[in-house]
């Protein structure tokens, strides 16, 4: 691990993650100062909070220093160690905020990680454990984390604002990743999904899945949308419902749409019909964006090829979001490494959307702390 480094210095509350996880890998800390210092209620949020928490548990030796009012913080990180964890999750973000992270940092553990997270599992800001374990697991397979172990499973669901869901999600370490070169994403063969429904009548979710298939089976027959309704203990503490779709490809990719109902006793109420008509065509839009790796994904397979040994990987991205711009810059900070970016007008091989072909040398990260068997 590097341990040459000076502290690099942020300002703001934005993309926290991204800075605290490439911090852990790289080995830099990081000072991040004005965090929401003009707010009426100053410092970080209990959420994020939450998720300092979580990275001090998964790592040994990380030094934390946090100002009174919660402004500025210092994150000095230590090794990841993994091992069984549990953490319970802030319920004002879903757990898929934490999941993200440990997706990047599990196949790194020293021990393989086995971690219960609880909390709340889908809400309309986050990724949700569904489209995470749909579109995320494939992608980390493509760079060779892979095993029996490597699961993540929806014990209970937790809808916003009580939570009340548990997930379990373990992963095996491993010493290097192997290169990738996904520059082809295929033809859509099949759409699956998952539609839903906790502490409401098992009918909504029913209705999720016609409404759903009245659009989507204008382009393709293959279509299946299982649905899961939760009684008693396993459907958590407030009712709700949604809808997760994933688009599978000829070639293996898979991209992810999803919607959830308003939290209880915020916002109108929305009609099931409605909500699985509008996820069906957010599905039909993370279609024309296309690419290799959906949107939600796109700073995940960025990371792992910037950590890749020292070949060439190459992704095909539909149009980059403001999240992945970002986490591009932070990628130049943490590990001196840049992106070839080549654009691809849609033309005839290519529909829908203007394409982005991302190349890198990877780093050759090794996970040291592994241990040999």
């Amino acid at each position: 691990m590097a341990t040459q480094a000076h502290s690099l210095s942020y300002a703001g509350c934005n993309f926290l993650r991204q800075r605290l996880v490439l911090s852990t890998l790289s080995g830099r800390p990081v000072k991040i100062r004005k965090i929401r210092a003009r707010d009426d209620n100053p410092g970080l949020r209990d959420f994020e909070a939450s998720f300092i928490r979580l990275l001090d548990k998964i790592t040994n030796g990380s030094r934390i220093e946090i100002n009174q009012t919660g402004t500025t913080l210092y994150y000095q990180p230590g090794l990841l160690c993994g091992g069984s964890v549990e953490h319970d999750c802030n319920v004002l973000r879903s757990i898929g905020y934490y999941l993200e992270s440990l997706l990047c940092l599990a196949p790194f553990m020293k021990h393989p990680l086995r971690i219960v997270l609880r909390g709340v599992t889908n809400d309309q800001v986050d990724p949700s454990v569904d489209v995470l374990k749909a579109t995320a697991l494939p992608l980390l397979k493509q760079f060779g984390i892979d095993g029996e172990s490597f699961e993540l499973k929806v014990v209970r669901r937790g809808m916003p604002p009580g939570g009340g869901g548990e997930v379990l999600f373990s992963c095996p370490v491993r010493k290097v990743l192997k290169p990738v070169q996904l520059t082809d994403p295929g033809k859509i063969k099949r759409i699956r999904g998952i539609a839903y429904s906790v502490r409401v009548s098992p009918q909504m979710a029913n209705r999720i899945v016609d409404s759903a298939r009245s659009i989507l089976n204008k382009f393709i027959p293959d279509i299946y949308i299982y649905t899961d309704h939760m009684k008693g203990v396993s459907s958590g503490k407030s009712p709700g419902f949604g809808l997760s779709l994933v688009a599978e490809t000829t070639n293996g990719t898979f991209l992810g749409a999803e919607l959830a109902s308003n939290p209880q006793g915020q916002g109108a109420a929305v009609l099931p019909e409605d909500l699985g008509r509008n996820c069906a065509k957010l599905l039909l839009e993370e279609i024309y964006r296309g690419g290799c790796v959906d949107s939600t994904n796109q700073s995940l397979a960025l990371l792992l090829m910037t950590l890749g040994q020292q070949d060439v990987s190459k992704v095909l991205l539909g149009p980059l979001s403001p999240y992945t711009i970002e986490f591009l810059r932070h990628l130049k900070s943490f590990f001196q490494i840049m992106f070839k970016i080549e654009t691809k007008p849609c033309g005839e091989e290519l529909k829908g959307g203007d394409k982005v072909l991302m190349a890198c040398v990877g780093v050759g990260f090794s996970n040291l702390s592994k241990t040999l068997k």
